[in-house]
């Protein structure tokens, strides 16, 4: 897939770029990726995957802007309130890259639509706020076979990973699932909700173009991912660390005590 002129100019710093080039950057533009979620981590995920060249971005979402969102959800303004995300995303990328395909889904993901969705996409970045979504969204991605990088954000912490479980690693075992990482979501009302507990909006900016580097690095193919290792920020110590995990031969998935 070749570069216009303007797109050249408009992705110059990439093209110089030995990793990227213009071989990477037409990966980008023949790339369809879907977001997850256009909030606190999903605004500047957009923005960054929009800004990079992703040729084709799918946006789910089945919330409305509100006052309250635009402390961290920056995608968004404040002539923006009260109307769909989706709709509000599509008009700010727009803004940005026009070169940019938008496919908006204003609808709530479940078991019965998940896999069709996901189906249509190279790619998939969950910047959800519930585990539910999580679980059901791993679940989709592990058996369409489309990797995927999921993020979590408390009120100054975060974590980030990258799934492809439908591979197998350097050491002979499949890859991990999500559910390898996190076998069950926490009883239900131990972990506060971001209305309860509250979020640094920063994070979230930190957090989301983090994700974009993921998707952008998957789909190019440069640097070592996130496979098998969990990043952790801590903002109140400004500490980041990464923790190596394998995959579970009892997760419900792809163990050996379960049918794939």
């Amino acid at each position: 897939m070749s570069l216009t002129p303007e797109e050249i100019e408009r992705y110059a710093r990439h093209l110089v770029l030995r990793e990227v080039g213009g071989p990477g950057q037409q990966k980008l533009k023949a790339a369809r990726a879907l977001v997850v979620g256009a909030g606190g981590l999903g605004a500047p995920l957009l923005q960054y995957l929009a800004a990079a060249g992703v040729g084709t971005i799918g946006i789910v979402d089945d919330d409305a802007v509100s006052l309250s969102n635009l402390q961290r959800q920056v995608i968004h303004e404040t002539q923006a309130v009260g109307r769909p995300k989706v709709e509000s995303a599509l008009d700010a990328i727009a803004r940005l890259n026009p070169h940019v395909v938008v496919e908006p889904h204003a609808m709530r993901l479940t078991g019965e639509n998940a896999r069709a969705l996901i189906a249509r996409y190279d790619i998939v970045a969950d910047g959800s706020d519930n585990f539910a979504t999580r679980y059901l969204v791993s679940d989709a991605c592990l058996y369409e076979k489309k990797p995927l990088v999921t993020a979590a954000v408390g009120g100054f912490d975060a974590s980030l990973t990258t799934l492809r479980p439908f591979e197998t690693g350097a050491d002979g075992k499949p890859n991990p699932t999500y559910r390898c990482l996190f076998p069950e979501p926490p009883p239900p009302g131990t972990v506060p909700s971001c209305e309860e507990a509250g979020i640094l909006g920063a994070l979230t900016g930190v957090v989301g173009a983090m994700m974009a580097l993921e998707v952008i690095r998957e789909i190019v193919g440069f640097g070592e991912g996130l496979v098998g290792r969990l990043l952790l920020i801590d903002t109140l110590a400004m500490r980041f660390e990464t923790l190596r995990y394998g995959w579970d031969p009892d997760n419900p998935l792809t163990g050996t005590i379960s049918p794939r």
